[in-house]
């Protein structure tokens, strides 16, 4: 995929890369772009993060099995080609976060062979890629294209990272969106995320995040957001404004590294564990 049209950087177990990923996908089945689904691990940028001090319990284990997951990726896309990266990255997620077992499922469950093997075996792939759960001889390469990732927006920012007319187009962090806009919405939002990046002199647009994404793995289903008040589902529409919600507990772990996170421009944490969430990962 010399000449994808987008590289798109991804965790696997970060569900705002996932509720990303999913819009991106419906841009480019109606555009006819080509996506190269790359690399960014979680535990790796993180390396010299002290979990225990800086993060709930279950952050790093999130980001060990989305690592381990990665490696398995990666032993894919060496035996098999880069096409086959983009349909076990799907497998992974809908398992992982739109799944009738995502809200109840482990970080460390993600991370095993019992886990990965259905997955690799939906995508078309060999189960025994599964060996590289544990070979840290692949790790090399998914820290070299973490970097990769991370020089092209600047450090101060997680994941997905979205590289578009690749090597001289824009790249940028995110977007974070909760929901999945309607076709009509998906490429009007990509047309305008794309012409803001694309200016030389734009560094950031934000604000908090206001509703948790509307994924199985935080106990909604699409369609639903969470009442503010009991944290239960509740109907949603195009009429509804969206609600501050508080930030993931704990699991998943931070969109980008925690040092650069507090003062910088990404404090999105990338986690399944909300206020009023049916269970922990």
């Amino acid at each position: 995929m010399k000449n994808a049209d987008i590289h798109f950087y991804f965790d696997p177990l970060c569900p705002f890369a996932w509720m990303t990923s999913k819009w991106v996908r419906n841009v480019a089945a109606q555009r006819g772009y080509t996506v190269d689904w790359r690399f960014i691990s979680l535990r790796m940028i993180n390396t010299n993060v002290d979990y225990d001090s800086h993060f709930p319990a279950g952050y790093e284990a999130g980001h060990t099995a989305g690592l381990r997951l990665l490696r398995v990726a990666a032993a894919a896309r060496a035996v098999h080609g880069r096409s086959a990266v983009g349909p076990f990255y799907e497998a992974i997620g809908a398992q992982a976060f739109d799944s009738d077992d995502a809200a109840t499922t482990a970080a460390e469950e993600q991370g095993s062979r019992e886990f990965v093997q259905p997955l690799l075996e939906s995508a078309g792939l060999p189960a025994g890629l599964a060996d590289a759960l544990d070979d840290g001889a692949w790790d090399h390469e998914l820290r070299a294209e973490s970097d990769d990732a991370l020089a092209l927006t600047g450090k101060d920012v997680g994941t997905p990272i979205i590289h578009f007319g690749p090597p001289e187009g824009a790249a940028f962090f995110g977007p974070v969106i909760s929901r999945l806009p309607t076709d009509e919405e998906a490429v009007s939002l990509w047309d305008h995320v794309v012409g803001l990046a694309s200016f030389p002199g734009f560094a950031e647009l934000k604000r908090s995040l206001r509703e948790r994404p509307q994924l199985r793995s935080f106990g909604l289903n699409p369609g639903e957001r969470a009442s503010r008040r009991t944290g239960t589902a509740e109907a949603a529409d195009s009429r509804n404004r969206p609600q501050r919600v508080p930030l993931p507990a704990a699991a998943g772990g931070p969109t980008g590294p925690v040092e650069q996170r507090r003062g910088g421009s990404c404090q999105v944490r990338c986690g399944r564990r909300w206020e009023g969430s049916p269970a922990a990962a």
